[in-house]
């Protein structure tokens, strides 16, 4: 028996991870109970064809405004961001509960294979006061490799600015010095909302080589 991460509540060892992810074995301990798991809803077979935003199985507003500005959207998400997972990244990021990383870690497993694997990084600034990167977190939690090759400068939080602003917000990120780049590249963050961040940093990945180029998150 273990203990589910968000309620403490017995998890039973017999529940199959395999059956509640479909990524991992019937011998794995899943980190959270069915009960939790119930605020937790993946994606659906009706989303965005481009980006998996839930709702609908045409390409949705925010991937048409990349294809206007010349930009090529290929993400892949698991859940929807709801309630129940805004609370999690609330404990997870906000209040610094290093021990959520668990909860959701063996779900990076369904990164696209044969892709050189780059998180999205916290500027210096914000990971001093957080004390550790939510991504790279999610990703040592499931012992995946990783290459740290980007580098992001200070700016204004993501979270307090409006779909508009983020939409034409500023390039923050660049490449760190001496890095060894893959031709095809799989830039990896928590939650996709418009699509801004990932977009700046596929750039940038663009802009020194890269051919192939995709990206991934756990929420849409």
């Amino acid at each position: 028996m273990g203990k589910c991460l968000l309620c403490t509540r017995e998890i039973s060892n017999e529940l199959s991870f395999h059956r509640l992810f479909l990524l991992g074995k019937k011998s794995f301990q899943p980190p959270l109970c069915p009960r939790c798991l119930k605020d937790f809803p993946k994606i659906t077979w009706t989303h965005c064809p481009t980006c998996f935003q839930e709702g609908s199985a045409e390409v949705c507003e925010d991937c048409r405004h990349w294809e206007r500005a010349g930009k090529i959207v290929r993400h892949q998400a698991i859940f929807q961001y709801r309630e129940g997972m805004k609370d999690y990244f609330s404990r997870y990021k906000f209040m610094g509960d290093y021990q959520m990383r668990q909860a959701f870690a063996m779900s990076f497993r369904a990164i696209p294979k044969g892709y050189q694997r780059v998180p999205i990084p916290l500027s210096p600034e914000r990971f001093q006061a957080r004390g550790f990167n939510q991504v790279t977190g999610f990703l040592e939690a499931a012992t995946i490799s990783y290459d740290d090759v980007l580098e992001k400068v200070e700016v204004i939080k993501q979270s307090s600015l409006s779909r508009q602003e983020r939409l034409k917000s500023e390039n923050p990120f660049r490449l760190k010095k001496g890095v060894v780049l893959s031709k095809r590249v799989c830039v990896i963050d928590d939650i996709y909302t418009t699509g801004a961040t990932l977009q700046h940093a596929m750039t940038v990945l663009k802009n020194a080589g890269v051919t192939d180029v995709c990206s991934f998150s756990l929420c849409r």
